[in-house]
């Protein structure tokens, strides 16, 4: 049996829900998404996919993380349910995309089984996570972390924003500290469809990827602390010029890129403050973080302790101290080869020709894909796949395509005994 979704609803959910949040972004003059975790915006957003849930039909329930998950029974309650998800946050300057079709697609998976009368041997999850994004507390993928293990509860509640606000504190504050154990029931299989955030898919001319696997990403902050000093009257062998310092790591950090030592490495500076700025005074503290992505996991340790030693060097040799914070780590993490074989039938069956890649940005999948056997659908996205902007954007054709492709991969999944 085939079945196809409601591409005309799906595509009105995910209108809807992109007007919570809206904001008008100067830097590209389009509309755009701010739903940061956990603020009022990712609350009220949190309720309107809840009503869209129980509407459905689904049993709802909330973690002590704030994940939440929707439950349509299966005939065999006793069974590991098939999971679905993704995540609702977004960065500051997000689009409308981004986790929200996982999660979307997923309700929308469990509307069109109904509408068709379709019992299923196991039950079906849908679910969102808490904090996928990592922009407020610094954590990516909090809340799939929490559930599969990886971060502890007491860990991630303490975790807090610019503000001292804690994950807990705001947990309660917009009513989703959920009673059920964040360790969640292992699952029979997990599946996230999500917009591809990159240029392969359109380059290739498809709207489907089948997912390999994430790369490994490494996130740290570096604190570097010198000593202010007058800018016109210090001669320059006897500064200690945390700004210098900082910089020269962000020009290192493109050159090993470009070096090609380190394989696919990318390197981002994403945060760069410098402590009490003015005109003319030697900065005294310089803060940067540093983003690393690689698809080898050799290539990964090497590039970092490069990184580490260079900061080393260039630190003693202007008289500034270093401070590294792991903010997150995780290795390449590959995908269940089964679901991925699934997922590449299921696109032949809907005749939707595909490419296979390995991901570039983080995803709760890699969280979940410790607990069970996990794969990722990929949907193209327009404008080269650019993504973390308002100019995010992929087509009502592209985000049906993908969730047909995810519905008919989990009915499969659903009926396996």
């Amino acid at each position: 049996m085939t079945i196809r979704i409601d591409r005309d609803r799906l595509w009105a959910t995910l209108m809807e829900l992109k007007e919570i949040g809206a904001y008008d972004d100067e830097a590209t003059g389009l509309r755009g998404v701010r739903r940061l975790a956990l603020t009022d915006a990712d609350a009220e957003a949190r309720r309107r996919c809840v009503a869209w849930m129980v509407e459905a039909g689904l049993e709802v329930r909330v973690d002590r993380i704030g994940n939440v998950y929707a439950t349509r029974p299966g005939r065999d309650r006793s069974l590991p349910c098939v999971l679905m998800g993704s995540h609702i946050d977004t960065v500051a300057t997000g689009g409308a995309f981004d986790g929200t079709l996982g999660v979307l697609g997923g309700i929308e998976v469990m509307r069109t089984l109904d509408d068709a009368g379709i019992e299923t041997l196991r039950d079906i999850e849908v679910g969102f996570f808490t904090e996928e994004e990592g922009v407020r507390f610094g954590t990516d993928m909090l809340g799939s972390a929490v559930t599969a293990g990886r971060i502890p509860l007491e860990h991630a509640h303490k975790l807090t924003d610019n503000d001292g606000k804690t994950v807990e504190e705001e947990l309660i504050r917009i009513g989703f500290d959920g009673e059920a154990h964040e360790r969640r029931p292992i699952p029979h299989a997990y599946i996230e469809c999500h917009i591809e955030q990159g240029p392969i898919l359109s380059t290739a001319g498809v709207t489907i990827g089948i997912v390999e696997g994430v790369q490994s990403i490494s996130w740290q902050r570096l604190t570097l602390h010198g000593e202010a000093a007058h800018a016109g009257t210090t001669p320059i062998p006897a500064r200690h010029d945390a700004g210098l310092v900082a910089a020269s790591v962000v020009v290192e950090a493109r050159r090993m890129c470009d070096s090609g030592e380190f394989g696919q490495l990318r390197a981002t500076v994403g945060n760069f403050v410098v402590s009490d700025g003015q005109t003319n005074v030697i900065p005294h503290t310089a803060t940067i973080t540093i983003d690393l992505r690689n698809p080898n996991n050799t290539h990964m340790t090497a590039a970092e302790s490069h990184l580490a030693t260079y900061v080393h060097t260039l630190s003693t040799q202007h008289g500034v101290t270093a401070t590294w914070e792991r903010m997150a780590k995780t290795p390449v993490v590959p995908f269940d080869p089964a679901i991925q074989n699934l997922l590449a039938s299921t696109a032949d069956d809907l005749d939707l020709p595909y490419v296979r890649t390995m991901s570039g940005a983080g995803h709760d999948a890699q969280e979940i894909a410790a607990l069970c056997p996990t794969a990722m659908v990929f949907v193209a996205g327009e404008n080269g796949g650019i993504s973390h902007t308002p100019r995010e954007h992929s087509t009502p054709a592209a985000c049906a395509d993908g969730t047909d492709v995810l519905a008919n991969a989990v009915l499969h999944l659903a009926n396996q005994p």
